[in-house]
C-alpha cells in the first residue's frame, strides 16, 4: 500500500471574555502542536471569542474583522515561522453590516490560500447564527496545501452529507470540521456529543477520506461545551479523541489508506447521479 503520511493538530481550547488573551492562547497552543510535529493544524470555529451566538446583541457585530486584521496577520506569520498549514476559523466582517462565518487557510510558508465560509446556517435556542452571519458564498472548496488536499465544513455543515461528499469529490483527503457544539438548553439531560461523532465520522466511510473534527470546551454562560474532538480514518475507526478538557490531539495519518479504503468500498465509483435529481428540490416532503 502506497504510503504518503501527514500528522494533524488539533487545538481543543477554552475562551475567555478578553479577545486578545484568546488570541495570545491560540498563538501558545499553535506553538506547541507544532513543536510536537503538527504539520496541518486546525483551531476550533470562532476561534477568538466566546460563543456569543447565545443571545442576540447588536454590539456584538463588533467582534468581527477583516481577512487582512491584525490577527490574521498574525496567524499567517505563525504559519510560516514553523512551516505548518493552519485553519483560522473567525468571524468574518466581508463588508458594511455583511458578516460570516469563516475559516481562513494559510500554507506551511503563510501565504494565503483561501476562505470558506459556513455555509449551513442554523438558528435555535442560544445558537442565534442566522442574527450574526449570511451564508456563505464560497461554495465548498478544496485547499491544495504543502502537506496534503484539504476541505473544511464548519460546525452546522458538518452534519450535511452533501457537503462531504462535494469535497471529497473535489479531490479532498483530510476534512476538517472546525466546531462551537455543546449542551442543548431544552434537554439540558441530553448530550449529542455521540451523534456529533457517529454522524461526521460516517462522512469518512461514505467517501473513503480521514475527518479531523474540533470543538471548544468549558462553560459560556448557559453553555456547556463538551470538546469531543477526534481523527477517524476513511474506514471510520476513531483513531483519537479528546475528553471534555482542554487539549492538543497530534495524530499522524497515512493517507495511503484512503486508495485501500476507496477500493474496498465504491462508493464513489457507484453513484447514480442520475437519479438525484430531489436533492436539488427544496420543497420537504412532496405530496403523494
Amino acid at each position: 500500500m502506497k504510503t504518503n503520511k501527514v500528522t494533524i493538530g488539533l487545538i481543543q481550547g477554552k475562551c475567555g471574555k478578553d479577545i486578545a488573551q484568546n488570541v495570545e492562547y491560540h498563538v501558545q497552543k499553535v506553538e506547541e502542536a507544532a513543536k510536537k510535529g503538527a504539520q496541518i493544524i486546525c483551531l476550533q470555529e470562532l476561534f477568538n471569542a466566546q460563543y456569543f451566538c447565545q443571545t442576540v446583541n447588536v454590539d456584538h457585530y463588533d467582534l468581527a474583522e477583516p481577512i487582512d486584521s491584525p490577527t490574521l496577520q498574525k496567524m499567517s506569520e505563525l504559519a510560516k515561522k514553523f512551516e505548518v498549514v493552519l485553519i483560522v476559523p473567525i468571524y468574518e466582517k466581508a463588508g458594511r453590516g455583511v458578516y460570516f462565518n469563516s475559516a481562513v487557510v494559510y500554507d506551511a510558508d503563510g501565504s494565503y490560500l483561501g476562505t470558506t465560509r459556513k455555509n449551513h446556517i442554523p438558528d435555535g435556542p442560544q445558537y442565534h447564527e442566522k442574527y450574526y452571519f449570511v451564508p456563505g458564498n464560497t461554495g465548498y472548496p478544496v485547499y491544495e496545501t504543502r502537506y496534503g488536499t484539504i476541505g473544511i465544513g464548519i460546525c452546522w455543515d458538518e452534519w450535511f452529507p452533501e457537503v462531504a461528499r462535494i469535497l471529497a469529490l473535489q479531490g479532498a483527503d483530510i476534512l476538517f470540521y472546525p466546531s462551537a457544539i455543546g449542551s442543548e438548553p431544552d434537554h439540558p439531560e441530553l448530550s449529542t456529543r455521540k451523534a456529533w461523532e457517529k454522524a461526521i465520522s460516517a462522512h469518512g466511510i461514505s467517501n473513503g477520506v480521514f475527518i479531523a473534527a474540533v470543538n471548544r470546551v468549558g462553560q459560556e454562560d448557559d453553555m456547556n461545551f463538551y470538546g469531543g474532538s477526534f481523527v477517524s480514518n476513511p474506514l471510520g475507526d476513531i483513531v483519537q479523541s479528546l475528553d471534555g478538557e482542554e487539549g492538543i490531539l497530534i495524530q499522524e495519518v497515512d493517507l495511503g489508506e484512503i486508495d485501500f479504503a476507496r477500493n474496498l468500498l465504491q462508493f464513489l465509483r457507484d453513484r447514480r447521479v442520475e437519479t438525484y435529481g430531489p436533492l436539488l428540490e427544496k420543497e420537504l416532503l412532496k405530496k403523494k
